[in-house]
């Protein structure tokens, strides 16, 4: 008779669990990556710092002098050996009933076609997480990955519950991941959070361990602040594993990210920066107003962001009637405009394409500067 489903699956992790080992580090201490960064502002374009050169002091306690170049458009960015658009497919909403209200206007019918217009459109990164739907939402787009001939890059993350306690609940959670996704090995794997009470390290060892057993591609961390990012960099390059990614809110009323001065270190690093939110949860769409909030927790969040956004949306709204595009596209352009994927979710087929439709055009340097100087 053979194991329970869960019983086998444990010992499956148990199996990819076994230490790998580690590559020796040379006399002169561990690999240390390029430390620059320019300290980053809301109100101009996006700075990056050429290879080689030093830079002012940064939010994460750089001391040095930096050369800058403006950087006109994003720069090209590749996740797992592969180009991706500088729009992504985000899965939050994918069988989210107590935020998103899945169930209620939208079901599984609505995110399939939003998958595929995406798709069809050059979107070619989709952003999910375990979390996201308690599983559903993995589940579904390993689905629709099935369907398509599309090369999609998929990006999946790990939540730091506290029963998880370094490698072995990493590589569980990774196993169960893979499984629902209907794939031999994560494109990109991220940590979601930096909750303790496990370390950084520990948690960028197992990572490590898990891209040399063949079953990550890339490594990315999402919600860390400068410091986490720089732990974790580091401790993935004393396993001679690059940090790919970092994925962030950004978007035209949250720009702590920029202040911070993290989106600039990253992109001068050639570490690939992920937006989530870039709408500010539908926010940034034009439907909403202080008067007219969005429903459930939606609402809560961003009451009294919209008692002071009025500037910005009457902004967009300007220039997306100039443009003859949405108020949505205009706010998906800037945060592009920043050197961020945009990561945008959809819950229909209209959706998706709507914010697809910003990969045919960018914001002028003029129309960014408008946007910035909105919001202070």
């Amino acid at each position: 008779m053979g194991l329970p489903p869960q019983e086998a699956e444990d010992r499956r992790a148990r199996h990819l669990v076994r230490p790998c080992r580690r590559p020796k580090t040379s006399s002169a201490g561990p690999v240390r990556l390029r430390e620059v960064a320019t300290p980053c502002r809301a109100d101009g374009p996006v700075r990056r710092v050429r290879a080689g050169a030093t830079s002012t002091a940064d939010a994460t306690g750089l001391d040095a002098r930096a050369e800058q170049e403006t950087v006109s458009g994003p720069p090209p960015v590749s996740l797992a050996g592969r180009p991706v658009a500088p729009l992504a497919l985000g899965t939050w909403q994918w069988g989210d009933r107590w935020v998103w209200g899945y169930g209620r206007g939208y079901g599984e019918a609505d995110l399939r076609e939003a998958f595929e217009a995406s798709v069809a459109a050059g979107v070619n990164l989709v952003d999910t997480a375990e979390v996201y739907g308690m599983g559903r939402a993995e589940r579904w787009l390993g689905a629709f990955l099935r369907e398509t001939k599309a090369q999609v890059v998929v990006a999946t993350k790990c939540f730091p519950f506290p029963w998880r306690t370094g490698r072995w609940g990493l590589f569980l959670a990774l196993s169960r991941s893979l499984r629902r996704l209907g794939v031999e090995a994560a494109d990109v794997y991220m940590m979601h959070w930096p909750f303790g009470p496990v370390r950084v390290e520990t948690w960028m060892d197992a990572m490590a361990d898990a891209v040399q057993a063949g079953l990550v591609r890339a490594v990315g961390v999402s919600n860390y602040s400068p410091d986490q990012v720089r732990r974790a960099r580091d401790a993935l390059a004393r396993r001679g594993v690059p940090l790919a990614c970092v994925e962030v809110r950004l978007n035209l009323l949250e720009r702590h990210v920029l202040r911070t001065g993290l989106l600039q270190t990253c992109l001068a690093e050639g570490i690939a920066v992920l937006a989530y939110s870039p709408l500010a949860m539908g926010v940034l769409t034009g439907k909403y107003a202080a008067d007219r909030l969005p429903p459930g927790w939606r609402g809560w969040r961003y009451a009294g962001l919209l008692q002071r956004a009025q500037p910005v949306l009457d902004v967009l709204r300007r220039i997306a009637a100039a443009r003859g595009v949405t108020a949505a596209q205009v706010a998906l352009a800037w945060v592009i405009a920043k050197g961020a994927v945009a990561v945008a979710g959809a819950k229909t087929g209209r959706q998706a394409a709507d914010n697809a439709a910003v990969l045919r055009w960018t914001l002028e340097p003029e129309e960014v500067q408008l946007l910035d100087q909105a919001w202070t």
